[in-house]
């Protein structure tokens, strides 16, 4: 993210997203943090499935080219960044299903997640840089929040998107399962035909009772 004039500008600068670099990296390798992982999260909103979150330790002579937040990378782009991460970096998943989503609330339960994803990395990480506002609790190094860090940091950005990825593919085998709701479809989230299935079906084992319109009183 950096600051570019612009001629018809109000300001003098404006705020220009230039993508996500191995800046922040870079800098903890020069103060003898290394190696550095990302890690996020996918599926915060929606009704329905876990929350899954990746931790990723980038190779940074083989970083994949084309990477950036998963919400702005078409399926094809994000289906073929995640066979390259998986391929060139240390990668670890962690996922919080519904019951756990509706015990702890969504918040704590990504968090957890996505510590229990850095704890699973082959290579215990020096820094962890988490998407957000808030770092995991319960990890065993230095921890930095970097908000909007999936289009700042390549290695949050390529925790997006093998956390994106995975949950994507655990909807549509939900979906074969449970073939009322076509989650293989919305994933989940709470579209007008997701909420048509529930107001036909009611609810499933899938479902989060914590959120609206599920909750109860």
């Amino acid at each position: 993210m950096k600051r570019t004039a612009t001629p018809d500008s109000p300001a003098l600068f404006d705020l220009v997203d230039t993508g996500p670099d191995f800046s922040f990296e870079l800098e903890a390798k020069r103060k003898g943090l290394w190696p550095v992982a990302g890690t996020d999260e996918a599926g915060r909103g929606p009704l329905a499935g876990p929350v899954v979150a990746a931790a990723v330790i980038l190779d940074p002579d083989n970083i994949p080219k084309g990477m950036d937040d998963s919400k702005k990378l078409s399926r094809q782009k994000r289906e073929s960044l995640f066979v390259q991460i998986m391929e060139t970096s240390i990668v670890s998943v962690a996922s919080s299903g519904p019951g756990l989503i509706d015990s702890m609330n969504i918040l704590r339960a990504s968090l957890d997640a996505m510590r229990r994803a850095v704890l699973g990395l082959e290579i215990p990480p020096a820094l962890v840089l988490a998407d957000g506002r808030d770092r995991p609790p319960g990890i065993t190094c230095e921890a930095k929040a970097v908000i909007k860090g999936d289009s700042r940091s390549l290695s949050i950005a390529a925790a997006s998107i093998i956390a994106k990825v995975t949950r994507d593919r655990m909807m549509e085998r939900a979906g074969v399962v449970h073939t009322s709701y076509g989650f293989e479809g919305h994933a989940g989230y709470g579209t007008p035909a997701h909420l048509r299935a529930i107001e036909s079906h009611g609810p499933c084992e899938l479902h989060r009772m914590s959120f609206r319109p599920l909750k109860q009183g």
